[in-house]
């Protein structure tokens, strides 16, 4: 690991250590052990990006954007760009390239998804962590329709590889492991 991708972490690290529910510390954690795990090879920039996928999220609360979907998607787009924003400037403060700080802003946007390589190994990395960490306690909260339509929406957002590599890894119910055959 280089010195600034070390630094990068870091940083990364004490913005989300500020968190008051202690999540995103962790999930960033998670992110990073996922993404080593499932493309061992990741450039740096997709390292950062993968760390910083949750950036102080909670800066941004849901409850500030309407419900409803829209209102959940304008939300989402915002933290995007905030995550963005964030990380490439934690990325230029540590001596990264202003093409790498451009790059992973492209990354957390999610602009590219199911073409860009780079963009669909983080989303891949984002549903195993969702899948892995957090998907028992969600499913609990939700009936098994609601449940199924996000396995559905998951599924559709991952590569072929990484759905091939969910009904390796995880013992679904034959509906659930239905909608990652599908895509």
């Amino acid at each position: 690991m280089t010195d600034r991708l070390a630094r990068a972490l870091a940083l990364i690290d004490t913005a989300n250590a500020a968190d008051p529910k202690g999540e995103a510390l962790v999930y960033g954690q998670r992110m990073t052990q996922e993404l080593a795990r499932l493309f061992p090879g990741a450039s740096e920039v997709l390292q950062v990006a993968a760390r910083g996928q949750h950036v102080e999220r909670w800066l941004l609360p849901r409850s500030d954007y309407p419900e409803g979907k829209a209102g959940y998607l304008e939300w989402r787009r915002e933290q995007g760009r905030r995550h963005g924003a964030r990380v490439a400037g934690i990325m230029a403060e540590v001596g990264f390239p202003a093409e790498d700080c451009d790059r992973v802003g492209v990354l957390l946007r999610k602009e590219g998804l199911k073409r860009d390589p780079d963009v669909q190994a983080l989303e891949d990395v984002i549903c195993f962590v969702f899948l892995k960490w957090h998907f028992a306690d969600f499913a609990a909260e939700r009936g098994a329709e609601s449940t199924l339509d996000i396995v559905r929406k998951t599924a559709r957002k991952m590569s072929e590889d990484g759905r091939k590599r969910v009904l390796q890894e995880f013992a679904l119910p034959d509906a659930l492991a239905e909608a990652f055959r599908a895509g």
